[in-house]
């Protein structure tokens, strides 16, 4: 390390300063100052020259922390991205959305703050840009062999840009109107702006990947079309069937789903929309989910106007540190607040909605009461019932899932226990050519798991196609756990 002794003398974790909430809840940028190179190379400086560095066991992409980390310190740049890069397809996204299991594991973390990871990756890479060093990786030779990815969010990318670059020819189907999967409709302007996915897509286009948009899959091109038109296809629709409350006063009006909810503000962002058809002005707003996708609604109702925002979460409070039961080197159970978080609303624990109440078929309220775990059960708190008044409900419970009906059926995949797409530890399904990387096989997850998956697939895949692959494998089997 270029300064051994650089966690002794720097023993304070620094990440940028948030903008002032009256500020920022003006607009729908990125929240955060800019952050000074030279208290960028301090942090760096923090990584350890540990023995064994446990960020790599915490990041499933395999990320050469402590090299880049190393090389930021030095003034060394160009050659971190280089690093960077050789794991990781997408930094400009990790570094803004991951939630960082890499830091979580960080051996400084035992006794001190953790070193900032996740700033020293996304200041390298929007570096990066700003210099003009990511340029398109052009492959050395042409296959000739057709590869069909399903669906644009991180999975399908990272899959498609190894597949492009090993020298086939990629097609990537998206049934929105643009690229991005939820990165594009789903991740709120404010926690990632979406100019960082257009530059990332000249790059792909420079490199050869081909996109279409406005093509869903299984519908407008059948099943056995797309098997006939290409040598392998690749899923990675992600699991995008929302969980549902079914509850007595479900069908009111004024209850949606955070997906029905979030695109709608993003496209306003765009250009598309003039006002959002569903929006959080001057209501009364419940969020059930506490969640990334809950903060996600409470940021978007903020900024929107929202007269006031509660947060239910059915789940207790966590403890301000590390909860025992989650020990380093694993993500902790703690208390934490976004961005969003700071900006306004109640945030509440431990409750359960029983019921929704209205009017001319409209949600006016919540009924709805305290919970307490009990052998594994939740068990409702007598006496603790109470009634919210709500005239936007909004579901952001987290995905159950692939959608079933269509390309899934069609194709004729197997699902496992949990209803995703089984597939081996070589990604493949039990469709002959047919992969899957990302949440269509995992289940909802991390982003640095559907990159990590992407690329494996990827390799799995030009393995099938060429007998043996030169692409690197983050992962080698399926059974890493669930995050």
């Amino acid at each position: 390390m270029g300064d051994p002794s650089g966690f002794l003398k720097h023993t304070s974790r620094e990440l940028p300063v948030r903008r002032p909430v009256p500020l920022r809840l003006l607009d729908w940028n990125e929240v955060y100052e800019e952050f000074s190179s030279d208290t960028l190379k301090t942090q760096a400086s923090r990584c350890m020259d540990c023995g064994i560095p446990f960020c790599h066991n915490g990041c499933p992409l395999g990320n050469l922390i402590p090299e880049w980390n190393d090389l930021v310190y030095k003034d060394r740049w160009h050659d971190g991205i280089e690093r960077l890069h050789a794991t990781n397809n997408f930094p400009e996204f990790t570094g803004r959305l991951c939630p960082a299991p890499c830091e979580a594991s960080c051996v400084l973390g035992i006794n001190q703050d953790p070193v900032t990871i996740k700033q020293v990756e996304v200041e390298l890479i929007d570096r990066a840009f700003d210099e003009g060093w990511v340029k398109p990786v052009h492959p050395t030779r042409s296959t000739g062999k057709k590869v069909a990815v399903v669906g644009s969010g991180p999975a399908g990318l990272a899959a498609a840009q190894q597949l492009t670059r090993a020298g086939h020819m990629v097609t990537v189907f998206e049934r929105a109107d643009r690229i991005g999967g939820l990165l594009r409709y789903g991740i709120p302007e404010f926690k990632m702006e979406k100019r960082h996915i257009d530059r990332r897509l000249d790059q792909m286009n420079s490199e050869g990947t081909v996109f279409k948009t406005g093509v869903n899959v299984g519908v407008d091109i059948t099943a056995d079309a797309l098997r006939a038109q290409f040598d392998a296809v690749v899923l990675a629709g992600g699991a995008t069937e929302a969980r549902d409350l079914p509850i007595p006063g479900r069908e009111l009006d004024g209850i949606h789903q955070a997906m029905e909810f979030l695109p709608i503000a993003n496209r306003v962002q765009l250009g598309d929309l003039e006002q959002p058809t569903i929006t959080a002005e001057g209501k009364k707003v419940v969020i059930i989910g506490g969640g990334d996708t809950g903060a996600d609604c409470l940021g978007t109702s903020h900024r929107q106007g929202a007269e006031s925002v509660h947060q239910f979460e059915i789940m207790p409070r966590p403890p301000e540190t590390r909860a025992e039961h989650t020990p380093w080197p694993t993500y902790p159970l703690m208390y934490r607040v976004a961005s969003a978080h700071e900006e306004g609303g109640e945030r509440l624990f431990s409750v359960n909605t029983e019921r929704f109440v209205g009017a001319d078929g409209k949600v006016t309220a919540l009924k709805a009461h305290e919970v307490e775990m009990k052998s594994g059960r939740f068990e409702k708190v007598e006496g603790s019932d109470f009634e919210l008044e709500a005239d936007l409900v909004l579901l952001a419970m987290g995905f159950v899932g692939p959608e079933k009906p269509g390309l899934l059926t069609d194709l004729g995949v197997d699902l496992n226990e949990r209803g995703n797409v089984a597939r081996s530890a070589k990604w493949a399904t039990n469709v002959d050519g047919v992969f899957v990387a990302g949440d269509m096989g995992r289940g909802q997850s991390l982003i640095v798991w559907a990159i990590a998956e992407g690329r494996s697939a990827a390799a799995a895949v030009d393995t099938y196609l060429e007998g043996k692959t030169a692409l690197p494998s983050p992962i080698e089997t399926t059974t890493a756990p669930q995050r």
